[in-house]
């Protein structure tokens, strides 16, 4: 057993859990709070990260890191994205949970993420039994596309493709904080803890506030 590749692997799961925890993800509030498009911090901090990656990978492509074989890229299966992706989406919407904010809910003791990640290991293992079966096969190997990467599928610099994703961000950064502030902001630690919705602890304190300043001036008179 290679103990550094499994105690470096360790050490950046549990950082990535800790940021995880610390943006609030380890609560399905901020899942299904930006499906309602009250909260953006998922698409914020996911997105961020993709195009880092991306910026990454690029420049170590520069600089032949990966060497002569490159990395390995999958397969293009247009119907079986398309179905993964309405089923994940689903399970997110429903659940308030992916596969990695599941684990982090769990472990700050959420039984909800228990039953998320049961409920992920058993679709695993059903999905895994008929995978084999002519129609599985059929939905997720049709429609195979010959390009790999979109800059393939376009024809174009991957460095164009990163630029319209950083417009993308860009607009999704700015139409986010309209939409939050339309909502009464984003999902705070207190708020998540206290199981209330942005904006209530404010509502509350400004009704406390109505209420003293009512007292007071029957008091007066």
């Amino acid at each position: 057993m290679d103990y550094g590749t499994a105690g470096t692997a360790l050490a950046t799961g549990l950082l990535f859990g800790f940021v995880l925890e610390q943006a609030g993800f380890g609560s399905p509030c901020k899942l299904t709070a930006q499906f309602r498009l009250t909260d953006w911090s998922v698409f914020k901090v996911m997105f961020s990260a993709i195009i880092v990656a991306a910026i990454g990978i690029l420049l170590l492509q520069v600089n032949n890191t990966f060497g002569a074989q490159g990395f390995y890229v999958a397969e293009m299966y247009l119907w079986g994205t398309v179905l993964g992706a309405v089923l994940i989406g689903a399970g997110f919407a429903i659940g308030g949970y992916c596969p990695g904010t599941s684990v982090v809910g769990f472990g700050s003791g959420r039984i909800d993420g228990l039953v998320f990640m049961l409920g992920m290991v058993i679709g695993v293992w059903a999905f895994a039994g008929v995978y084999d079966s002519d129609f599985i096969q059929a939905a997720v190997t049709g429609a195979q596309v010959s390009a790999r990467t979109v800059p393939e599928l376009l024809g174009v610099s991957p460095w164009l493709v990163v630029a319209a994703m950083l417009l993308v961000l860009a607009g999704g950064f700015f139409a986010g904080r309209a939409l939050e502030q339309r909502s009464h902001g984003v999902y705070t630690a207190e708020d998540i803890t206290e199981g209330r919705d942005p904006g209530e602890s404010d509502e509350l304190g400004r009704d406390l506030g109505r209420e003293a300043s009512a007292a007071r001036r029957t008091d007066a008179d």
